[in-house]
């Protein structure tokens, strides 16, 4: 069957003139030069960006920015120490931006290592080996056993068998002949032939693939819900911002209040330690997933795991073994499966490289027979046959011949009965590969029975895509086989949902639509992946083969499982390292449960934010003062940003279904709660003022204090979605929270950085952030649920 039909990426200033018909000397060298020097050599281009380019483009972005510009503003007031940790966290953050985009570049580096590097090519009416770089169109080259196809070639003449499964996902080796045309990085088998080059480099099929892979792209949902985040927080917290600027101007604050309590509110709204979170998660994540053989390479695959719903997953070594077994033997009457398997191992080669025979043999040893006759000679198989044949004597001493080939030729050489045909075409249907088996005297063979293999599936793949489905996760097959085929696998692993016709992609196509898609290219998969996501779906992408590469680079995950091509490997950002498919659900369930802590991180920031912000606010009203000093708010991000980023080794239970970055939602229910920790803030502060009658040295030290407990009891508040008892924190999550006490409480009650003041009121606020704490585990369950965050 054909491929479908996919659209095309062809490279810039490459042109698509028709081959002339080829000379039967093949082309002179000065033909060849000047065709290499129109259509450039027989290789990828480079498109490598300069990495020094790369890595400034990594400081200029919107996070980026608010980073950079707090280190401006404490270099302002002269805190240079403020600066330059902000400054690492930064520097930080870029470098492993810089490092992961690396892959896509890895990637294409084993897209050209799958080339040949050597051709046959007849030049100047003579047969030479010259690099394949060189190679051009028209040019005669020599397909032979255990070379790889250097280019595109249309085969002229002979007959070769070619494992193409790298490019298309076929199963079964492509048996071809005269006019048949094959793509660069086919794997000859068995056979010779000449070929005529019609594509070279950048326009051949595995030239477009790794054109695909470099222009794959998928912002992942991490990196967009940072983005949408820190533009929310800009947007109000800009505003309130220029709304306390221009209370203090107006109401005839010295500019030396007004410059500190401008940066003071600009510290305040920056989500500092929010990107290094995000990275410390993701980190953790990764490390437990290696340890039980699922290896990240890119840290954003491990939150993309969380939210992808559509696993779209590869045929042939991912659902099935990628090796060929006998599925069915059709004996006729008179014989039984041990004699025709028998016979059939009599005609195949022992300890070869063919997928065909060593099936043939392996199914033969489990059902020995004692009376085969004794092999004399034996002719491998020949693709321009279709046939293997051997010489045996039985018993008696009589020459027995043993033909074993495809159905319509081995028929056309022996006698065979009208129901053989009936059972061949039956088993044919259903995707299978038939070989027939004849044996008798030479003059007077007749078929004795039919042989289908397969490509079995897996034992872990149905229990895989039934665990899937429970977790929200609908699977789809994508495949280069034929539909036959692809339907027969699918059903067998739990998969019962329609097939996709042959043809053009529907336009419009949803994941619901169909359960197989087959006869897909490598740009197939790649534009069904982005069908799927322009849909709103995040998508997993499962493969093993270069022809999967450019899918699994374009995906949200990219998977490649345990046999999988140092292409596909590379293109992927999870890579299994153990048989089987059980790692996938290992991704699904530790990327759920990092999701769930990077949630709990981002509610406690956005919440923190915005009541820092408005606290100013309300603070400058009441007192006519700033009531956080840019020292102060150091201090909170100490402890309140990056003490807190232990919540990425919390106990979390992962969500049961995909998750998705609602930032609406995650902002209003941060917005519920931070009313109460506002209010919290604000009754401190006026209980200090009008109670206590404070002045504003002591309001600050009373307000800060508040800031950090209110922050600590809307971490142990936020932390689960039931009731605070259900989930017993981690000993790193307690530690940090003891620090943080500790430290507010030791600079508050010495007088180090701000006023002192007595340890009876610290205690009070001690109390009142309990109170506040039960306050906000009585809120979260029941705005959680109506926000679909629980």
């Amino acid at each position: 069957m054909a491929p479908r039909n996919a659209t095309k990426i062809a490279p810039p200033n490459l042109t698509a003139t028709p081959v002339p018909p080829a000379a039967p000397d093949g082309l002179t060298s000065a033909e060849a030069s000047i065709r290499l020097q129109k259509d450039g050599p027989n290789a990828m281009p480079d498109t490598s960006a300069h990495p020094l380019r790369n890595a400034l483009n990594k400081f200029w972005a919107p996070v980026p920015w608010l980073l950079e510009a707090s280190i401006v503003l404490q270099m302002v007031v002269h805190k240079y120490l403020e600066a330059a940790v902000i400054a690492g966290l930064l520097i930080f953050n870029a470098a492993l931006a810089y490092f992961q985009e690396g892959r896509a570049q890895a990637t294409l580096a084993a897209l050209k290592s799958r080339l040949a590097l050597n051709a046959s090519v007849r030049r100047d009416g003579t047969w030479k080996i010259i690099p394949a770089a060189d190679l051009v169109r028209g040019d005669l080259v020599k397909l032979s056993l255990g070379g790889v196809v250097a280019a595109d070639v249309h085969l002229l003449s002979g007959s070769v068998s070619l494992d193409q499964s790298m490019l298309t996902g076929e199963s079964l080796p492509l048996e071809a002949g005269t006019g048949v045309d094959t793509y660069a990085g086919a794997l000859v088998q068995r056979g010779e032939a000449t070929a005529e080059v019609t594509a070279t480099g950048a326009h051949t099929k595995f030239g477009r693939t790794a054109e695909l892979v470099r222009t794959a792209h998928v912002v992942s949902s991490q990196q967009k819900a940072v983005l949408r985040i820190v533009r929310n927080l800009a947007m109000f917290d800009g505003a309130v911002i220029l709304l306390i600027g221009a209370y203090a101007y107006f109401h005839s604050m010295p500019w030396g209040e007004i410059i500190p309590l401008m940066l003071t509110s600009v510290l305040a709204a920056i989500p500092v330690a929010l990107p290094a979170t995000f990275t410390l998660a993701a980190a953790l994540g990764a490390r437990a997933l290696a340890k039980i053989g699922v290896l990240p390479t890119r840290l954003s695959a491990v939150d993309e795991a969380a939210t992808i719903n559509v696993l779209c997953s590869d045929k042939t070594g991912t659902l099935t073994l990628n090796a060929l077994s006998v599925t069915s033997v059709r004996p006729m009457p008179g014989f039984d499966e041990a004699h025709i398997l028998g016979m059939a191992s009599l005609a195949s080669s022992e300890g070869g490289q063919d997928s065909v025979d060593s099936a043939i043999r392996s199914a033969s040893s489990l059902k020995p027979t004692a009376d085969l006759p004794k092999l004399k000679t034996f002719v491998p198989f020949d693709p321009a046959k279709k046939t293997s044949e051997a010489t045996a004597s039985d018993a008696r001493g009589e020459v027995q011949h043993i033909v074993k080939g495809a159905y319509t030729v081995v028929s056309g050489l022996a006698a065979t009965l009208p129901t053989a045909a009936g059972i061949a075409e039956e088993l044919e249907k259903q995707g299978f590969r038939v070989l027939a088996v004849a044996a008798g005297p030479p003059a007077s063979m007749h078929i004795v029975g039919l042989i289908a293999l397969s490509d079995p599936p897996r034992k872990d793949s149905s229990a895989l895509i039934s665990e899937l489905k429970t977790m929200g996760v609908r699977t789809i097959m994508v495949t280069g086989d034929a539909p036959a085929t692809a339907g027969i696998v699918a059903r067998a692993v739990g998969l019962d949902g329609a097939i996709c016709p042959p043809g053009p992609l529907p336009k419009s196509v949803k994941p619901e639509d169909f359960t197989v898609f087959a006869g897909i290219l490598p740009e197939g998969k790649f534009d069904l992946v982005k069908a799927f996501q322009k849909g709103g779906h995040t998508i997993g992408m499962c493969g093993d083969g270069a022809n999967d590469a450019p899918a699994l680079r374009q995906a949200q995950i990219g998977i490649a499982v345990s046999t999988a091509t140092d292409v596909a490997k590379s293109a992927a950002g999870v890579v299994l390292t153990q048989a089987g498919l059980g790692g996938i659900v290992a991704a699904v369930k530790e990327g759920r449960t990092t999701f769930q802590r990077i949630l709990n991180y981002t509610l406690n920031s956005v919440l923190k934010k915005l009541v820092q912000v408005l606290f100013l606010a309300i603070g400058l009203v009441m007192t006519g003062h700033a009531v956080l000093t840019p020292m102060l708010m150091i201090i909170v991000m100490i402890t309140g940003d990056f003490l807190a980023m232990s919540q990425t080794t919390d106990r979390v239970a992962p969500s049961k279904m995909p998750n998705s970055w609602r930032i609406g939602r995650i902002t209003a229910a941060s917005a519920i709660l931070a009313f109460f920790f506002l209010a919290f803030c604000t009754a401190i502060l006026t209980i200090g003022k009008f109670k206590l009658g404070l002045g504003i040295d002591a309001l600050r030290t009373l307000s800060v204090v508040a800031v950090v407990f209110g922050s600590q009891a809307a971490i142990y508040a936020i932390r689960g979605r039931s009731r605070f008892w259900g989930l017993r924190p981690t000993l790193w999550l307690v530690i940090s929270s003891i620090a943080d006490l500790l430290i507010i409480t030791t600079l508050a009650t010495r007088g180090i950085a701000m006023a002192s003041v007595p340890m009876s009121f610290v205690a009070c606020e001690f109390g009142a952030a309990v109170a506040l704490f039960l306050i906000l585990d009585t809120v979260k369950i029941y705005a959680f649920p109506r926000l679909g965050l629980s």
